[in-house]
């Protein structure tokens, strides 16, 4: 009750009252660029239902040219930059010697860029020599579609290069292809940074991946689908259990959701595009993605479309196993931690010149395999404290489809625009819970 109250107070004040805290800035930056908290989540990418939505909250930085007055990134924080033609961008971390730190850059380009397959962002994290650590790349691919794309930056503890504590940099490149973009040369993407850092464990434990394990495709997953769209961004994303899922997407949408696994719990994952009328060929058609819980790339399957339905099925992935990560194939190492695991879905804008505007339906068939098990004894916390947790209430929400919010946007909508008094907003608040809870029972069943 507390938490809603305190919304209704927020409404009801003006925005000019709304002040920002401080942000620390780095002594060696004489005017470093100030990360400022976002009063709301904003949805880019163009307008329309196709639009990425931020993490709430997320504070607003810029990227700079050189390491000097690089701006602080902070895993307690996710962050909003941009990124332009041609650009490379500077951010700094400062990392403990125990810690393994992952930063997820996600690039969102406006919904109407021309891109080619080879366009992307690359990514990397150097230490203060300006030694790499590691880098990752993330491109369009055949569908020739703008879409968000997510490369991960990571030092890992315990290997080779970059090791000990201090000042680190994440350097986030664009690739553009010669002649890509050419039209809207000033145009710029925008970028989601969301850090998180993994403590070491408690005691050593084994250094090897595991030996075997179920790699056989299982039979798909038949039944009446149920009704389930996805979130536009990674905080958003639609929780989502085992089962058979039906969607609509039209050209160019992207819907994100989350599985919740266990520690030893192993995902199967397909999807299906409906058939449609109309005679041609798109490559790229429909894409599936697979990301782990620090938005780390696990798998990733398209498919070309003639019009008949047809699936896109994910590649066998291990169950969840601390020790996957001294494997070699990123199939493998990236399914590392516990956690929400999320499925991304993107219809290619190219089908519309073909088959139509739409929308057109997707399934989706997930399976959830393997013993759930308790996890590794870390030595400390990770940030944010529950990255690699599994709670009772994320599992009823993979059921349910329960984000949170209930049915509330719409009455929160309402409360902003009308700006309709607290009590009153109170009330209907309410009232929207009580019947989105109705509603909810009532699909699940």
């Amino acid at each position: 009750m507390t938490v809603l109250l305190g919304f209704c107070a927020t409404v009801a004040m003006p925005a000019a009252a709304a002040v920002p805290a401080p942000v620390a800035q780095p002594a060696a930056a004489p005017v470093a660029p100030v990360a400022q908290p976002a009063a709301a989540p904003v949805a880019v990418g163009g307008a329309g239902p196709g639009a990425y939505a931020f993490t709430p909250g997320a504070r607003t930085v810029a990227g700079t040219e050189g390491t000097a007055d690089a701006v602080p990134l902070d895993p307690r924080h996710t962050y909003r930059s941009s990124l332009p033609r041609g650009g490379r961008l500077y951010y700094r971390l400062r990392l403990a010697a125990q810690d393994t730190a992952y930063v997820p850059v996600t690039a969102v380009p406006p919904a109407d860029a021309a891109v080619s397959a080879t366009d992307g962002i690359r990514v990397s994290l150097r230490d203060a020599t300006g030694g790499s650590c590691s880098y990752a790349s993330a491109r369009f691919g055949a569908g020739l579609s703008p879409r968000p794309v997510t490369a991960l930056g990571q030092r890992e503890a315990g290997k080779a290069l970059c090791q000990g504590g201090g000042t680190y940099y994440l350097l986030v490149e664009r690739l553009d292809a010669e002649g890509s973009g050419a039209a809207a040369p000033a145009q710029r993407w925008d970028l989601e940074i969301a850090p998180v850092t993994e403590p070491g464990l408690a005691r050593a434990g084994a250094t090897s991946p595991p030996r075997t394990w179920d790699s056989a495709t299982p039979e798909p997953l038949t039944g009446r689908p149920r009704e389930r769209s996805g979130g536009t961004g990674f905080a958003g994303a639609r929780p989502l259990g085992p089962g058979v899922w039906r969607t609509t997407l039209t050209p160019g949408e992207t819907r994100f959701y989350k599985v919740p696994l266990d520690w030893g719990r192993q995902l199967h994952a397909s999807a299906e595009l409906g058939g449609a009328p109309g005679h041609g060929y798109v490559g790229g058609a429909l894409n599936l993605s697979l990301y782990n819980p620090v938005r780390g790339s696990v798998e990733d399957a398209s498919l070309g479309y003639t019009g008949a339905a047809k699936p896109a099925a994910l590649a066998p992935v291990p169950p969840v196993e601390y020790a996957n990560r001294y494997a070699v194939q990123a199939g493998v190492t990236s399914v590392r931690f516990a956690g929400e695991y999320y499925l991304v879905l993107h219809l290619s804008t190219q089908l519309s010149g073909t088959f139509g505007q739409g929308p057109f339906d997707v399934t989706l068939r997930v399976r959830v395999d393997g013993q759930a098990h308790a996890g590794p004894a870390y030595a400390g916390s990770p940030v944010p404290e529950d990255a690699f947790t599994v709670t009772e209430q994320d599992r009823e929400a993979a059921l349910t489809g329960d984000t949170g919010g209930g049915g509330d946007d719409r009455v929160m909508w309402l409360v902003a625009v009308g700006g309709i008094g607290s009590g009153t907003a109170l009330l209907l608040v309410l009232g929207g819970w009580t019947v989105a809870a109705r509603r909810s029972h009532a699909r699940a069943r």
